[in-house]
């Protein structure tokens, strides 16, 4: 009976909290939208464009340091993401993020495990999941480790730092990571990539395929993400 009332609870608590992440999409979205009116971004995106673009190869080396070291220091990548696409495209901005997160998913791991060892440690006690984690990651290895990349549990910019005092073995550990987050990062692009090159210039149809593409590729991440839930949830990794 308790086992019931527990599995209801923690039912209504995730159906809560799937609520208010999408309240939180609309509301972000309308934000943009009024931004989009009210503030002359159009002209920030192409200058940013401009600027990017004018550096060839050497401006996808600079976005991608700086996308790593954004990562390393906490900041949400996913803002990162969507310039990416809006930069480079759909193709390169997926290659550039791609290549970028899973060094910085790297370099915080390393750091993990043998520069600030107990600096991290204090982070891991303070987050509730992380035992839950550690236990199914010394289970299962490296699976884990790519299930929680396509339905993260903990944010990414921690979680780099969090697998790193695990027992997971590194190149087992990138190779999950960089499958894992590729779904949200090929996403997250094609939303930036909406807004490559000249808005002007897209005809009616090449909107309805641009959006059809977005969609289709946010239908896949929903899906891969809510099949990554069930698996962690039959692992004991979810909400506590």
């Amino acid at each position: 009976m308790k086992r019931k009332a527990a599995s209801a609870h923690t039912n209504r608590k995730d159906h809560g909290s799937s609520v208010w992440k999408w309240i939180g999409l609309g509301v972000a979205a309308v934000a943009l939208f009024a931004a989009w009116r009210l503030l002359p971004l159009a002209d920030w995106l192409r200058a940013f464009q401009d600027w990017i673009g004018g550096m060839g190869v050497l401006g996808g080396v600079v976005f991608g340091l700086a996308y790593v070291v954004a990562a390393l220091l906490f900041v949400p990548g996913a803002a990162l993401t969507l310039a990416a696409g809006l930069a480079f495209g759909i193709v390169w901005g997926t290659v550039v993020v791609s290549i970028a997160s899973t060094m910085a998913a790297a370099l915080a791991f390393l750091i993990a495990r043998y520069a600030a060892r107990e600096r991290i440690q204090k982070l891991a006690r303070g987050n509730a999941r992380f035992a839950a984690i550690d236990k199914a990651i010394g289970e299962n290895g490296w699976k884990v480790v790519g299930l929680l990349r396509l339905s993260p549990v903990v944010p990414f910019s921690l979680s780099n730092y969090l697998y790193g005092l695990t027992s997971v073995r590194f190149l087992p550990y990138l190779l999950a990571s960089w499958i894992g987050m590729l779904p949200g990062t090929i996403l997250y692009v094609a939303i930036g990539a909406a807004g490559h090159g000249s808005s002007k210039g897209k005809s009616p149809i090449q909107w309805i395929f641009l959006g059809a593409g977005v969609l289709a590729t946010a239908a896949v991440s929903i899906w891969l993400a809510r099949v990554a839930r069930k698996e962690l949830k039959k692992k004991k990794v979810g909400s506590h």
